[in-house]
């Protein structure tokens, strides 16, 4: 089993009605309006910046993507929270200092022994162009001997707590920022220090102590006033 681990120098949305003429069937005014309205809303909603929203056993993380710079991998993201490929997975690697790595659905089993090494079965081409400061939000990979083009891992990311100048040198893909909820983060990875977590073979792993309970996109708009006074960046 290959792993997805990180390389580096910490990484070890009754009224009238008409009769339609095709099925005569009555078709109510408000109905329509109402069904009109919602479809409205939609395209709204799917035209502005979204974020993926991850409410986690330890707090809601509220993720901006970086769609300019990282277009592939963001939109990869999205489609898999849309999927709810997440939903019930957990972060399966928490190293404090570093940061903590998720999105493998092998977690989603009873077995910690396979976590890291799950996969939607594809890669995601390289768009490797923004730093690792804290709250970066970037996709794991395999090592550059079995990897040498930098592919990222399908599904599996992680979120830095720190600056992260090793990772910067060895190249990984920053598709998004936290914008609200490092404390939730911080949460997470500080489970790394307790005697208690379990160690797997990447490092602490606090199974579902560390649960996404639901992933979700919203309208940024939505959260930028919490963005603005969280104070945890």
């Amino acid at each position: 089993m290959v792993r997805m681990w990180l390389t580096g120098a910490l990484a070890v949305g009754v009224l009238a009605g008409n009769v339609n003429a095709a099925t005569g069937t009555a078709v109510s005014k408000s109905s329509t309006t109402k069904s009109t309205t919602r479809k409205a809303v939609t395209m709204a909603t799917e035209t502005e910046p979204q974020v993926a929203v991850l409410e986690t056993a330890q707090g809601t993380i509220v993720i901006r993507f970086h769609d300019a710079d990282a277009p592939k991998t963001a939109a990869n993201f999205k489609k898999l929270v849309r999927e709810h490929f997440y939903d019930g997975t957990y972060f399966h690697r928490v190293i404090p200092g570093f940061m903590i790595q998720g999105g493998d659905p092998n977690t989603k089993n009873a077995d910690p022994n396979d976590d890291g090494v799950g996969g939607p079965g594809y890669t995601i081409p390289a768009e490797i162009k923004l730093l690792h400061i804290r709250g970066a939000v970037a996709t794991a990979r395999l090592g550059d001997g079995a990897n040498p083009e930098r592919a990222s891992s399908g599904s599996q990311f992680f979120i830095d707590v720190a600056p992260q100048r090793s990772l910067d040198q060895g190249g990984y893909t920053v598709f998004g920022q936290v914008i609200s909820g490092m404390d939730a983060v911080d949460k997470i990875v500080a489970l790394g220090a307790d005697p208690a977590t379990p160690r797997g073979p990447g490092g602490p792993n606090p199974g579902k102590k560390a649960l996404i309970v639901k992933a979700t996109l919203e309208p940024l708009s939505k959260w930028q006033k919490a963005a603005a006074a969280d104070t945890t960046h």
